[in-house]
């Protein structure tokens, strides 16, 4: 599909979108500026054409370098620029279990010198070409991945400084003392916010040694990390047979392939080692966990359990059931907990899921001599989404957020990248995003409540609160038998 096919495409699903909102809204009829909406029933619905709903997403030109590279181009001569992202599978679930977060570490340090470039040198090149490159994996990631940007006229130039980061890395023991410094000087910074030590410690009652658990690496292994860990976790993963490349731009596949080739071409394969882990089973029980903060003026809580792979078959229900439960300013936490009991500035839903299964989670700060109202009206919320229907109004309105969202992404090259590195990563169906909005206008009531239901089960649910256990202890005792929890 070509630019202008995509833009319409894009176009149609918004214009119907517009149409449907306002035709649900009476005429001359608007809410005040800062008026709660808490009650409001939008009238006069327009169903869904099923025209706006089908999409086309442009396909990728594929090819694969004679070292196994594989290799997927977005053709697209808007803009005389290219964006390229290179996945490699190995992040921080590859780590040896004694050294979780080598690979983070790894990809922080990628780029700051080679066999042939300083670490200095590689940024003044990148800048008078007016490229970009960098690098990351998280400790609880599938990839590492190395993203590069620049100008269609540079892709020699920068393609060469790209292979030598991604082939060549020193690691010099300079560089790895300096990122040392200032990973463990930040840490000590996020350990002192609240909001930081629920979240470790959330993931830490829902994974427990699973690396799935780790949001940041332990001091010990930054502290105990050597240059030769870093080479040795690079010469193992960051190989052409173990990677997929995705570009977008102003090029040609003939004309990449050819100068990658160039530059990857004699980039030798490895033996790999495969990565096995155990799934996580999740929380056995429920379990009300306290970090007691003394004199604190906020409660932080976060409230969920464990929830699912990303290729799951619930993946769109739990996507709507989210969206409704707190996944924006209009979901029932935001208008329950902020616009009409003022407990808060901020209430949120999210859930996530890689390979392993993620998390379900309720999430806010409030302060501290209204946690018992708002841990009320918390699970207040979670109980009604699992055991009553959802409106017509809020599905509705749900599917249209989400749909429209989705339609404005389409323009964006780093959302079009994104959605093909999820394609080829979870080996979804080839026609995944062109069916997107289906899915999700396919949702029904009953969906929702019943991944509601299985999610944020009570019998595991996972309850967090950072604050004044003073202040605080008792009203967690409502919800369960409060266990101080144990430092990180």
């Amino acid at each position: 599909m070509n630019k202008l096919t995509q833009k319409k495409t894009v176009l149609a699903l918004l214009s119907a979108l517009v149409f449907m909102q306002a035709s649900a809204q009476a005429p001359g009829q608007s809410a005040p500026a800062g008026a709660s909406t808490k009650g409001v029933e939008l009238k006069g619905k327009v169903p869904v054409n099923p025209q706006t709903l089908r999409v086309q997403l442009p396909k990728p030109q594929e090819a694969v370098l004679k070292n196994g590279l594989r290799v997927s181009l977005l053709e697209d001569h808007k803009l005389p620029t290219f964006s390229m992202q290179v996945y490699f599978n190995g992040g921080g679930l590859a780590d040896p279990a004694d050294k979780r977060g080598v690979a983070m570490v790894t990809a922080s340090l990628l780029r700051e010198g080679t066999k042939k470039r300083s670490s200095r040198e590689i940024a003044e090149q990148l800048a008078t070409l007016g490229a970009g490159l960098s690098s990351s994996a998280g400790p609880a990631s599938g990839e590492s991945v190395v993203s590069v940007t620049g100008l269609s006229d540079n892709v020699e130039p920068t393609l060469a400084i790209a292979a030598d980061v991604i082939r060549n890395p020193i690691f010099p023991a300079a560089e790895l003392d300096k990122f040392r410094a200032r990973f463990l000087a930040q840490l000590q910074i996020q350990r002192a916010n609240p909001g930081f030590q629920a979240q470790e410690q959330f993931m830490r009652a829902i994974y427990g040694e699973h690396p799935g658990a780790l949001v940041v690496p332990s001091e010990a292994v930054i502290k105990g990390l050597t240059s030769a860990d870093l080479a040795t976790f690079h010469a193992a993963r960051y190989r052409p047979n173990n990677a997929f490349l995705i570009a977008h731009g102003d090029i040609s596949l003939k004309d990449l392939v050819e100068k990658l080739e160039r530059h990857f071409g004699d980039w030798s394969k490895a033996d790999l080692s495969k990565v096995s882990l155990a799934q996580p089973k999740g929380p056995e029980k429920a379990r009300v966990l306290l970090v007691d903060r003394p004199g604190s003026v906020q409660t932080s809580l976060w409230v969920g359990s464990i929830g699912i792979e990303r290729n799951s078959d619930d993946y769109f229900a739990v996507l709507v059931m989210n969206h409704i439960l707190g996944g924006g300013p209009a979901s029932r936490l935001f208008m329950n907990l902020r616009e009409d009991k003022g407990y808060t500035y901020g209430v949120y839903s999210s859930f996530t899921g890689t390979t392993f299964p993620g998390v379900v989670v309720a999430t806010t700060d409030v302060r501290t001599e209204v946690t018992e109202g708002a841990m009320h009206e918390l699970n207040l919320e979670l109980q009604r989404i699992a055991n009553e229907p959802v409106s017509e109004v809020e599905l509705t309105n749900a599917r249209r957020a989400l749909i429209g969202r989705f339609a404005l992404s389409l323009d964006s090259p780093a959302s079009l990248m994104g959605n093909l590195a999820t394609q080829k990563i979870y080996k979804l169906p080839a026609d995944y995003w062109d069916t997107y909005p289906q899915r999700v206008a396919a949702i029904t009531p009953a969906d929702i409540q019943r991944v509601a239901k299985k999610y944020y089960d009570r019998d595991h649910l996972q309850i967090v609160a950072v604050g004044d256990a003073k202040q605080v202890n008792e009203v967690l005792k409502k919800y369960g038998t409060v266990e101080p929890a144990t430092p990180m």
